[in-house]
């Protein structure tokens, strides 16, 4: 029976390892990069590491500063490209990304990406403030309604991304959450294949968060007080002269009116066109999609200078 026990353990063992070198050779899961939480509380990730997207056909990289993609080779008439995972945009190539295709249109220009899954807005004016270091002609922060939304605590309290509570007007710097639990799975592809497939303990929980997403959008009006006190605290605390504001499609039109009240340039994209801007199986944007979009954002961010 011992015996019985020993092989049926070293034949686990044995599926594991053939099991992990089959995950890791096809690239059936995509590489995750670490990350970090710098001197002025903003996540990042940890510099220079680099990986494969799902399906290996190609791979992501972490730069110097700890953001995704390639440093411009010169930071004068330098442009700042800022927002959440549809502009670390892992999913796509570095030829598809919003600085590559900018750069296409605005050759006069050079372009810089700090983009990071869950950066709301109030995180992302934090961002811009500590690149103003490199003195940016123009920075581009690129946003949707619930970036607006989930930068108040007192709206939905989000303790993994930067927030601003406007009862106290402080803010409050996000944390990373299971650490090491991530890092485990992460590194160990197999289970994280498992997890994917099989997130038996989060189905709930991605169900409530879409659904959380949905009620905050559709009762937006509520929150009017709250949206003015946090475009009033970025006014105070924040250079908004050389910032443009970058809107998705159908944004909420008050939330728009009330950004322009506050005195900053506003592009808001259109989508309407025969092929549709976001991946078929994602609601990100696809390598047409940022070219369209960067296309729209070339005619109009100098439109008010000339």
């Amino acid at each position: 029976m011992r015996k019985f026990f020993k092989n049926i353990i070293l034949l686990i063992i044995f599926a594991i390892v053939i099991g992990e070198v089959i995950v890791r050779f096809t690239h059936a899961v995509a590489d995750i990069p670490q990350r970090t939480i710098d001197k002025y509380g903003i996540q990042k990730y940890i510099p220079n590491q680099d990986g494969y997207w799902k399906g290996g056909k190609h791979k992501w990289k972490i730069n110097k500063l700890g953001w995704p993609g390639e440093l411009p080779k010169s930071y004068d008439q330098l442009i700042m490209v800022i927002g959440d995972s549809f502009i670390e945009n892992f999913m796509n190539p570095n030829d598809c990304h919003q600085s590559s295709f900018l750069k296409k249109d605005l050759k006069g220009y050079n372009f810089m990406e700090a983009g990071r899954s869950g950066v709301s807005l109030i995180e992302a004016m934090e961002i811009s403030k500590q690149m103003d270091s490199l003195n940016p002609v123009k920075s581009l922060i690129y946003l949707n309604d619930n970036d607006f939304l989930e930068s108040v605590s007192e709206i939905k309290n989000l303790s993994d991304i930067t927030q601003l509570s406007v009862k106290n007007n402080t803010l409050e710097y996000g944390e990373m959450k299971a650490q090491g639990i991530k890092k485990v799975l992460y590194n160990w592809k197999l289970l994280y294949y498992f997890y994917n497939r099989f997130p038996i303990s989060n189905i709930k929980n991605k169900k409530d968060k879409t659904k959380d997403s949905i009620i905050i959008s559709k009762k937006e009006f509520q929150y009017k007080t709250e949206i003015s006190q946090l475009m009033e605290y970025i006014i105070n605390n924040y250079e908004i002269e050389n910032k443009t504001l970058i809107f998705q499609p159908n944004s909420n039109e008050s939330i728009i009116q009330n950004c322009i009240k506050a005195g900053f340039d506003i592009i808001v994209l259109n989508s309407s066109n025969d092929k549709p801007m976001t991946f078929d199986y994602d609601s990100h944007w696809s390598c047409y999609g940022h070219e369209r979009a960067a296309q729209q954002i070339s005619k109009q961010i100098f439109k008010k200078n000339n």
